[in-house]
């Protein structure tokens, strides 16, 4: 049997809509990521990027653990000596809620030029309105939070 490798012609990309209101982060990043890669399809293939576009909104109001927010680093470096710095979790949602989502999608996304392609088509919105109604996007729902 030979290697299924899907051709442009296959690819359907879908516009999906993710409400990650009172949602865990990682929960939301891993099921992003999976659409992003195109994983939930049946022409999924490693080397091809046959995933969708994924719209998240409410970024702003993720669920996420007050130990996580105090104790999470972000880490960048501006490439000159001593030019590291460092920001925490909480301090990064209330300044960019978006930046967070996507660094997190963008963690559990191929380092290649594959991933930077796939991370192309997430749009993260920190308020529950985004502007592709035009796409006609569809929702995609989450299973809730179970509380522990």
């Amino acid at each position: 049997m030979r290697t299924f490798t899907p051709k442009q012609s296959d690819i359907q990309r879908a516009w999906l809509v993710i409400d990650a209101e009172g949602m865990r982060l990682g929960r939301v990043a891993t099921e992003v990521a999976t659409l992003l890669r195109g994983k939930h399809k049946p022409i999924w293939a490693p080397n091809v990027d046959v995933g969708d576009h994924v719209v998240v909104i409410n970024a702003s109001k993720l669920d996420v653990s007050l130990r996580k927010s105090a104790d999470k680093l972000y880490w960048r470096h501006s490439g000159y000596p001593g030019g590291i710095k460092s920001e925490s979790l909480e301090r990064l949602m209330e300044r960019a809620p978006e930046r967070v989502v996507k660094l997190a999608v963008k963690g559990m996304l191929p380092k290649t030029r594959l991933g930077r392609s796939m991370i192309k088509k997430l749009r993260v919105y920190a308020g529950p309105t985004h502007p592709h109604s035009a796409q006609l996007p569809q929702p995609h729902p989450l299973s809730p939070r179970v509380p522990s």
